[in-house]
């Protein structure tokens, strides 16, 4: 098993982030709404940080291109600060390693499963109600949104089949994936990847009784094997290029951004609806010009001028209801209205967590990895 420079393996963080959780369910200081939570107010106007370094960790790559570009650049030059960018992922471990009142970031982005991991072990980040009340532009967003209870959704994606339209009929069916004509061409991800968390809740409500029927799940991902895994999307996207795999778990936008190359490939959202989001939360013991600042960035990201400009680069939709749609989702007949967003569904993550270390463990075994 892969170990990084301090000894610490991929079981043992997961031991540690479970045993902190359970920790946190117990009433404790953790819990206590400190007086000083509230020592930072924003009103949504540009002020001067006075050269002040805001600490964020979001991803890198293009990612971190476009972002900087579109947004941090200019941010930096309005408020008089400096942003000191980390895309070294994971940060649960980083957030428990140095606790929650000497955060190691003022804001992060994450998707959701470790940000509930991270939740759970500790008093780390500001909650919903306190963010809404510090950020304007929340007032604009569909209430999934808030839905992690500790921090702000401002993109997402359905989950869909991202299908070959060369190999038969279309895809029209939750349990299509594990049709006959798709043997051995199968593709989903590997236990790291939550992608694969998603689909394995997904899976478990359709083949059992709730999302929780956990050896439901087992039992429908043992009988599609056997499937291509692979760690990342963007790999997917080639082994459906190529014709390694007629049928993949994917997301919606990276998988129209091969449709529109002219690859014979379509997709079909699950009918449960689950979303994968972006979601930035605030550390709440950030000192107080870094979470005021932290405030004013999560407020230009909710902006519709950086949703449209970034959907437009990476076919994300926007959790605000004043963004639009860019016109190649539109195409889709994809819409950003509340009729729109209603069934959208996001999975227990709580639940995940909990059972992450079962979870892995069996799908591993499944996968023969």
């Amino acid at each position: 098993m892969k170990k990084d420079n301090k000894n610490v393996t991929r079981r043992s963080v997961l031991k540690t982030g479970l045993a902190l959780s359970a920790a946190a369910a117990v009433p404790s200081i953790f819990n206590i709404n400190h007086a000083w939570a509230q020592d930072v107010t924003y009103d949504g106007k540009v002020f001067d940080a006075g050269g002040a370094t805001l600490n964020i960790g979001e991803w890198g790559g293009g990612w971190e291109e476009f972002v900087r570009s579109a947004l941090t650049n200019q941010f930096e030059k309005d408020f008089n600060c400096k942003i000191n960018w980390d895309s070294s992922f994971p940060w649960f471990p980083k957030f428990v390693t140095k606790g929650a009142k000497d955060p190691v970031y003022d804001i992060a982005n994450w998707n959701l499963p470790n940000l509930t991991q991270t939740k759970n072990a500790g008093d780390f980040f500001l909650n919903t109600d306190e963010v809404r009340a510090n950020v304007p532009n929340t007032a604009n967003c569909w209430e999934f949104a808030f839905a992690s209870g500790a921090g702000v959704t401002w993109a997402y994606q359905p989950y869909v089949y991202a299908y070959r339209t060369d190999r038969g009929k279309a895809v029209n069916n939750f349990r299509d994936f594990w049709a006959a004509r798709f043997a051995n061409k199968r593709g989903t991800y590997g236990t790291e990847n939550g992608l694969m968390h998603a689909f394995f809740m997904a899976t478990a409500r359709e083949f059992g009784k709730d999302q929780y029927d956990m050896n439901a799940a087992f039992k429908a991902l043992e009988d599609a094997m056997p499937m291509k895994v692979s760690e990342f999307t963007f790999n997917m996207l080639s082994l459906l290029e190529r014709g390694e795999v007629d049928i993949a778990v994917h997301i919606e936008g990276e998988a129209l951004s091969l449709k529109q190359k002219g690859v014979p490939v379509d997709v079909w959202q699950w009918d449960s609806h689950p979303i994968l989001t972006q979601t930035k939360t605030i550390s709440r013991y950030a000192k107080p010009m870094q979470k005021k600042l932290a405030f004013a960035l999560l407020n230009r990201t909710l902006e519709p001028s950086f949703l449209n400009a970034f959907g437009d680069k990476f076919l994300w939709r926007p959790t605000n209801s004043k963004a639009t749609i860019t016109a190649s989702l539109a195409k889709e007949g994809v819409m950003n209205t509340a009729s729109a967003t209603e069934a959208f569904w996001v999975p227990d993550w709580n639940f995940f967590v909990k059972n992450k270390l079962e979870i892995t463990d069996r799908l591993n075994a499944i996968f023969g990895l």
